[in-house]
C-alpha cells in the first residue's frame, strides 16, 4: 500500500489508523489536515527543516546558534564513527527519520558490532515509505548525527515543550515529562495553564501541578519566529536550567494518526489550521507564503 499514489494511500492510511473517513477535498479535523498537508504541501524547504542536521542552519539564521545543542560529528556511514574521539556520554540520532535515537551513557559498554549493524539498518530506511508517506522526509539524506546529552538539574529526564504553531502563531504547548520512567503528557496554554484536552490516555495525563519554566515566554517567541510563513509546524524546545535549546521542527505530529481527547478538540484545533489554496490545475503547493 505504501507505493499507492499519495491521495489514495492517505485515505486508506487515515481510515485504518483512526476509523474515520478522510475527505481531502474538505478536511475539517486536525489530523485530516495533516494528511492533506502530506499530499499537497511540498515546498522544498521542508526537506531541510525535518533533517536533524540541515535544520541547524535555518535555526542559526533565524534565532542564532546559541539555541543549538553541541554536535560532535555527522556521518554518512556507521563505520566512519571514531568512538575514541567521543566523550563518554552522547546521543546518536538518524537525521532522516523519527524515533531513531540511541542514548549512550557509557561508551565502554557499547557492543560496536551490534551498534554498527543497528545504525546501518537505520541508514537503509526511508521515513517516507517507512511511515505514512510523510513527504518532507522523502529526499532527506540518511546520516547519523552525534550530539551532547542534555541534562536538567534535579531531573532524571528532559521535559519536552512542543509548540503547535499556526501561520506563525503558537496556540498551545504539548508538554511531555519523564519519558524514560513514567511518561506523562499535557497541553498548556500560552500562560502555562493546563488545558482540558490531551493526546494520551487519562492515566498518562499530567496530574500534578508543574512549575512554569522561567523562559517559557522566550520559547514561545522563538517557536513563532521559526514557524513564520508556514500554515502549521510544531516547534520543539528543551529548557535546560533556564536556557532554551532547539529540538526539532515537525510538520506531521504522530504522522496524523493520533487524535486529541475529548473528540471535539480535533475539530477545534483543526480550525486553527488554515490550509493554503490549491489553485485550479495545481497538483501540489511548492512555495511558502
Amino acid at each position: 500500500m505504501r507505493f499507492l499514489p499519495p491521495p489514495i494511500f492517505a485515505k486508506f492510511y487515515y481510515e485504518y489508523h483512526t476509523g474515520k473517513k478522510l475527505n481531502l477535498n474538505k478536511p475539517i479535523e486536525f489530523n485530516e489536515k495533516i494528511q492533506w498537508y502530506k499530499v499537497f504541501y511540498h515546498p522544498k524547504i521542508l526537506n531541510q527543516l525535518v533533517d536533524k542536521y540541515a535544520v541547524r542552519k535555518y535555526v542559526e539564521e533565524k534565532i542564532g546558534n546559541k539555541y543549538l545543542n553541541e554536535v560532535y560529528g555527522v556521518f554518512e556511514k556507521a563505520e566512519d564513527i571514531n568512538y575514541k574521539n567521543l566523550p563518554n556520554k552522547f546521543v546518536i540520532k538518524a537525521t532522516h527519520a523519527s524515533s531513531y535515537n540511541l542514548i549512550v551513557t557509557n561508551k565502554n559498554d557499547l557492543n560496536l558490532i551490534k551498534t554498527t549493524k543497528l545504525f546501518n539498518k537505520w541508514l537503509c530506511k526511508n521515513q517516507y515509505y517507512r511511515m505514512g508517506q510523510e513527504w518532507a522526509y522523502k529526499d532527506v539524506q540518511p546520516r547519523l548525527i552525534i550530539e551532547k546529552i542534555l541534562k536538567e538539574e534535579g531531573k532524571s529526564s528532559l521535559t519536552d515543550y512542543k509548540f503547535y504553531c499556526f501561520n506563525g502563531v503558537a496556540k498551545f504547548a504539548d508538554v511531555h515529562l519523564d519519558r524514560e520512567e513514567n511518561h506523562q503528557q499535557g497541553c498548556y496554554d500560552l500562560n502555562f495553564n493546563l488545558l482540558p484536552f490531551r493526546k494520551k490516555s487519562k492515566n498518562k495525563n499530567i496530574s500534578t501541578e508543574i512549575k512554569k519554566p522561567s523562559n517559557y515566554d522566550e520559547m514561545i517567541k522563538l517557536s513563532e519566529t521559526l514557524a513564520a510563513n508556514f500554515p502549521f509546524v510544531r516547534v520543539d524546545f528543551y529548557s535546560i536550567n533556564g536556557n532554551a535549546i532547539f529540538g526539532e521542527m515537525t510538520f506531521y505530529p504522530s504522522d496524523g494518526r493520533k487524535d486529541f481527547f475529548p473528540d471535539e478538540y480535533n475539530t477545534i484545533i483543526g480550525d486553527y489550521f488554515k490550509l493554503p489554496t490549491l489553485e485550479k490545475g495545481q497538483k501540489v503547493i511548492t512555495k511558502i507564503n
